[in-house]
């Protein structure tokens, strides 16, 4: 397997999409319905994925999703292509997050471990679920700014720059709590992992 060639389709489909992104941002800042119902479409299952993760309550996450593509519905015609579309899209999203957060006064509601209502019947379903639900646990236990370093890399699939354009900060800042939440996850999964040996 050639993962050069893999990586060029990727990039070269990621390309397309933001072309068809950017169309269909030109058609919505003249007011056309019909792109933003297309461009909704595209983006609401995304940052559906990306703020129930963040906010652990579907209601908010539906929310900060209508706040954001409501700026996009009235802001369309401010984008000057310096960016991805999608960059532009998770930053409004973004800072609607962390307002909601603040507004809450505490992260608790946003970075506590959602358990399992049922448990499943298969034993490799229970373990996925296990390794899903320690690493949920191990992202909370995270400051926001390092978590969602991860959360934009690993789940929206953002570079660095991006990031660093969503977040308002230099890219040494997004690579060094890249860096630390590497480091820091890494020695919660560890414990997590360890204590389940011990006393699981």
């Amino acid at each position: 397997m050639n993962y050069g060639d893999l990586s060029s389709e990727a990039a070269r489909a990621g390309s397309i999409g933001n072309d068809l992104d950017r169309e269909l941002l030109q058609r919505v800042s003249a007011g056309d319905r019909n792109a933003f119902r297309d461009l909704y479409l595209r983006y609401h299952r995304r940052l559906a994925r990306f703020l129930t993760r963040l906010t652990k309550r579907y209601e908010d996450a539906e929310e900060i999703i209508n706040d954001t593509l409501l700026v996009v519905w009235q802001r369309a015609g401010e984008f000057r292509n310096a960016s991805r579309v999608s960059t532009w899209i998770t930053g409004i999203a973004y800072r609607r997050a962390l307002n909601m957060i603040r507004r809450a006064s505490t992260h608790e509601r946003a970075m506590r471990l959602e358990i399992a209502e049922e448990e499943p019947s298969v034993s490799d379903n229970a373990q996925v679920l296990e390794q899903c639900q320690l690493l949920d646990f191990g992202l909370a236990q995270l400051p926001l700014e390092q978590r969602l370093v991860l959360e934009f890399t690993y789940y929206l699939d953002h570079s660095c720059e991006e990031i660093a354009e969503i977040m308002d900060c230099p890219v040494n800042t997004v690579k060094t709590r890249m860096f630390n939440a590497r480091r820091k996850l890494r020695a919660i999964l560890s414990d997590g992992s360890e204590a389940e040996r011990r006393y699981g």
